[in-house]
């Protein structure tokens, strides 16, 4: 089917009349969120059919400029209340929005079990390497040694790979790009929205506010430029040394691969459960 051939265009998933969105000159949310949009029509939803939970952060304020069923929810529990929705009405699309603080700074322990359930939930992974909204700190994926506002001689920790960690803890689709890659967050985001189980797409963001301008990466086409020059895909990053990957964004699929989802399992149990008690 013809991305642009649907019954329902993305734009009967944007509210218009919320814009222009309150991101800053840069940011490339705004991005992410029309490929998201190109992504729904190209599937064939519709707003009705679609739930969007998102958590806090400058990606949790998304919800603001959709048509779709939303839920508003607490740091770091969106994908718990994820879940919730889509066990108790499976023929619903669940769509999780989380900054990199979101889903892996706060809420790292409901992802790793989400990937681990293998639950029929997408995450939509809007990674800035900051916390944005609350001043630049650093998060569990702000590069060794950047600044930031609470590391401003360099921080300490290394940063953690999302995509690695959901496939190692059984989610069944990853995949990473970039803000540049704009083709591709389009294409990564309908591949998991079609995927059965856990899929996560995870997209690297330009913060020219606070990540650019304390790391003196440069102004927001710098920064651009910067996601281009450092993106490696992975195959190719597999052929690097430690070093050489050191300072690079690895792109592409992590994980893509059939396996029994959380309702499919869930379902079964079902259906045992009701022989069993009709038996008795």
């Amino acid at each position: 089917m013809n991305k642009r051939s649907c019954e329902v265009s993305w734009k009967a998933f944007l509210r218009e009349e919320n814009l222009p969105h309150q991101w800053c000159p840069g940011c490339g949310y705004g991005v992410i969120l029309k490929s998201m949009l190109f992504a729904f029509e190209k599937e064939g939803l519709a707003p009705k059919d679609v739930v969007v939970v998102t958590g806090i952060g400058c990606w949790g304020k998304t919800d603001d400029y959709l048509y779709t069923n939303t839920v508003h929810v607490t740091h770091g529990r969106a994908l718990p209340v994820a879940t919730g929705i889509k066990v108790a009405n499976p023929s619903l699309k669940v769509v999780a929005l989380m900054g990199d603080g979101d889903s892996a700074t706060i809420g790292g322990n409901h992802l790793i079990h989400s990937s681990r359930r293998n639950i029929d939930v997408t995450a939509i992974v809007a990674n800035n390497l900051n916390y944005g909204m609350t001043g630049g700190q650093y998060s569990c994926t702000t590069p060794l040694y950047s600044r930031t506002s609470t590391s401003w001689y360099g921080d300490p920790e290394p940063a953690l790979d999302i995509c690695r960690v959901v496939e190692a803890a059984g989610a069944s689709f990853a995949a990473r790009t970039t803000v540049y890659h704009v083709a591709m967050i389009e294409k990564y985001i309908s591949m998991a929205v079609s995927h059965e189980g856990f899929s996560l797409v995870e997209v690297i963001s330009p913060c020219p506010t606070y990540f650019g301008r304390y790391n003196k990466v440069g102004s927001a086409p710098a920064m651009l430029n910067w996601l281009k020059e450092n993106a490696v895909p992975v195959e190719r990053a597999s052929k690097l040394s430690d070093e050489e990957r050191k300072e690079t964004f690895v792109t592409g699929i992590f994980a893509d691969k059939k396996g029994q989802s959380f309702l499919s399992r869930y379902g079964e149990i079902q259906s045992r459960a009701r022989r069993e008690l009709e038996s008795e």
